[in-house]
């Protein structure tokens, strides 16, 4: 990490460091994008400065955030949660950011029994997250032997190089396609956003701005905008139906005895709201996307 100087930025300049690419590059790419950063192109240097907030972006792979924050070489890093409970680093988790959710699990060939963790007494078990593993076998009193491999973990058990695997599971697909069953959750992870412990209290402005944008951008996600025309004397029932986040908008039309009225929805419950919308007389019903919201 000394490659990554921290010397030679102004004092409000944060630097954060995201994956250089894959999944969690393009969904923390777009996260600062709709929070108002600019962010260069990954593929053409490992540092960009955003031209529009005080920021520098490091793209680093995602086992090397962690440390880069502990030293001081990023004021802040995205990466998974997994990443910080395997390297151990002394950083602080500022917010959870609600995606690249995962989870690293115990898995075993089909048809191998599993009565919990004490049947993997005396097993080897393939991974690249030795540590995490090692304090779950130590929590549960359990001597097995820890095969580190840096990829493919999954093919670990067919040619004989462990009985068992503990490895990232999404979907569970891979593991199927590799004649493997899902047997232990260990930990749920997810991206989060980390800090350092100390900041120069400029940085600190920046980044306290930086994470109310975050949280505008994460409290929008999965939120419609309602608009809809109700008579008056279904405005009550309406406003039981969808009653926001502390009250919906309401505004009295041209045409007496009608009015408009404005809420926030969640996006798995809005066709059953506009079912009983409609029920009590709600026309012109409007849904729009929610791009942030600030609470």
């Amino acid at each position: 990490m000394d490659t990554f100087k921290k010397e030679g930025r102004e004092e409000g300049i944060l630097r954060i460091a995201i994956q250089t690419k894959g999944r969690l590059n393009e969904d923390s790419t777009e996260l600062l994008i709709q929070s108002g950063v600019s962010v260069g192109d990954s593929s053409r240097k490992f540092l960009s400065r955003s031209e529009t907030f005080p920021m520098e972006i490091l793209y680093l792979r995602d086992d090397d955030i962690p440390g880069a924050v502990d030293s001081g070489a990023a004021d802040i890093g995205i990466v998974g949660y997994n990443e910080v409970l395997e390297k151990g680093y002394d950083v602080e988790i500022l917010e959870k950011l609600g995606f690249g959710g995962c989870r690293l699990s115990i898995a075993v060939p089909n048809g191998t029994g599993y009565e919990g963790p004490s049947s993997l007494e005396g097993k080897r078990i393939a991974t690249s997250y030795p540590e995490i593993l090692r304090r779950f076998l130590s929590d549960n009193g359990v001597n097995a032997g820890i095969e580190t491999i840096a990829g493919s973990v999954e093919v670990a058990p067919a040619i004989g190089m462990a009985d068992a695997i503990f490895d990232i599971v999404s979907s569970g697909g891979t593991l199927r396609k590799n004649g493997l069953k899902e047997v232990e959750r260990v930990v749920e992870s997810e991206a989060v956003l980390i800090g350092g412990k100390s900041l120069s209290p400029e940085r600190k402005a920046s980044l306290e701005q930086l994470r109310f944008r975050f949280r505008s951008v994460k409290g929008s996600r999965g939120k419609k905008y309602l608009l809809m025309n109700i008579p008056a004397e279904a405005l009550d029932k309406a406003i039981e139906i969808v009653p926001a986040m502390r009250s919906p908008t309401v505004l009295p039309l041209a045409q007496s005895g009608w009015y408009s009225l404005h809420s926030v929805v969640d996006s798995d419950v809005l066709w059953e709201k506009i079912e009983r919308l409609k029920e009590i007389g709600a026309e012109g019903i409007l849904v729009l996307g929610v791009e942030k919201l600030v609470l």
